[in-house]
């Protein structure tokens, strides 16, 4: 908490509302503040809590209470005798310690096998969510870097329509010239707009994830081909998927019935506790007159205080086979859970040899992308240098034009599509970072 204050403090500044994100920094946000981190953290320590209470179940439990009556109207024997006290003071005290309790024992470790589960959860959490942050980060940048390649790409047409503009009025060259170029400069502002626009959308979808306000701005920095050369450095690709979050949450689950199923036939087994009591009792007795003694009515206070110890076992016998069909039915959810863990690791096993196969994929896309772009910025440069000769034409230079603008597109959107597909991989076999 206190690097993210620093990264805020140093990003944000005094009165400034610009953040500037590399994509490590806005994962480390992300996995601080994001809503659903914070709620598998608050799961875990739910469990941790549940821990400790059947921890509890096994330290003595003592307890106290007390009692006052006073007798309105007391009972009375043949010849107007009366007995008992007319006010009664009553204290006693209990201690009862398990000594052997079976269910308990294994509740503990049924404890256990949860919060384990609820690690693994939190666990799953974190790694979709820096999967979505990652994603929502290399929008942003194809976005950027989309909105630059038309932005040049509308000033190179800008040039052209004002060195058409001018050779048309000095009558060097056709209206059809003219109005070729400034079609096509009309047609490429719609799509810079909507790259705009997109890129307000990328950026509201990262401040989704990293739980950050509207009003704050972000710019993320780094680009396509930057990150396509650190995840180069850790492409090994493996079908391994032990690690899997979905695979362990299944295992996990299946523990847990399994331990479910020994805390219910523990409770067929006996238990046995000591127990101890005390009690003071207070009594204002009227001491009686024997044999018609008139005499005045005495009274005098008695006190008592027992106290006992001893122990208590308690063996289950009959319960309407209720125990029976307890355990019976955990035993099918757990054949029940196994059959769909065996068949979740079928197929997963199918998505990650269809997340490399993507991976594959889209690398060599890029490379073939990245050629085509070399190949269509050697063909503009060409057909500028022809049209300015006078031995080209201002359709070859627009074609050339737009195939430079369409390659640099495509080439960006290649980068994309692999960082995205590694970015699934990633998540499939259950990197968390």
């Amino acid at each position: 908490m206190i690097s993210l204050g620093v990264l805020l403090a140093s990003t944000l500044g005094v009165g400034a509302q610009t953040m500037n994100l590399t994509l490590d920094q806005a994962v480390e946000i992300a996995l601080s503040d994001n809503p659903t981190v914070k709620i598998a953290d608050m799961e875990i320590q739910r469990y941790d809590y549940v821990k400790r209470q059947a921890w509890g179940n096994l330290l003595p439990q003592i307890s106290a209470s007390g009692q006052y009556s006073l007798s309105v109207v007391k009972s009375e024997m043949r010849g107007g005798i009366s007995f008992g006290a007319d006010n009664t003071f009553a204290f006693s005290g209990d201690v009862t310690l398990p000594l052997f309790a079976p269910q308990i024992y294994r509740t503990l470790k049924l404890n256990k096998a949860q919060l384990a589960s609820a690690v693994e959860t939190a666990r799953a959490t974190r790694i979709d969510l820096v999967a979505a942050v990652k994603v929502a980060f290399y929008n942003i940048l194809l976005a950027e870097q989309s909105l630059e390649v038309l932005k040049e790409s509308e000033a190179t047409v800008q040039q052209t329509v004002d060195e058409t503009q001018l050779k048309y009025d000095n009558g060097l060259a056709s209206e059809y010239d003219l109005l070729t170029a400034q079609v096509q400069l009309s047609n490429i502002k719609p799509t810079i707009i909507q790259t705009e626009q997109a890129i307000d959308v990328a950026k509201l979808s990262l401040k989704m994830y990293l739980s950050l306000p509207e009003e704050v701005e972000i710019e993320v920095e780094g680009e396509l081909n930057q990150m396509r050369d650190m995840v180069f450095e850790g492409a090994d690709l493996t079908t391994d998927i032990s690690e899997n979050s979905n695979i362990k949450q299944l295992d996990l689950q299946v523990e847990q019935l399994k331990r479910q199923l020994k805390v219910a036939n523990a409770s067929r087994l006996p238990t046995l506790a000591a127990f101890g009591q005390v009690s003071f009792t207070g009594n204002d007795m009227e001491a009686l007159s024997f044999f018609g003694a008139a005499e005045p009515p005495k009274y005098k206070f008695f006190w008592t205080n027992p106290i006992s110890v001893g122990v208590s076992l308690s063996v289950p016998i009959f319960s309407g086979l209720t125990k029976s069909a307890q355990s019976r039915s955990i035993k099918n959810q757990i054949s029940q859970l196994e059959m769909q863990r065996d068949y979740a690791r079928e197929q997963i096993d199918v998505q990650v040899r269809n997340a490399i196969s993507s991976v594959l994929t889209a690398r060599e896309k890029m490379f073939s992308q990245e050629t085509t772009m070399k190949q269509a910025e050697k063909a503009y440069n060409i057909s500028e240098t022809r049209y300015n000769a006078g031995a080209g034409t201002m359709l070859e230079l627009n074609m050339a034009r737009l195939n430079l603008t369409q390659s640099r597109l495509n080439f960006s959107q290649a980068i994309f599509d692999y960082l995205s597909s590694k970015a699934d991989y990633d998540k499939i076999i259950g990197l968390e970072r």
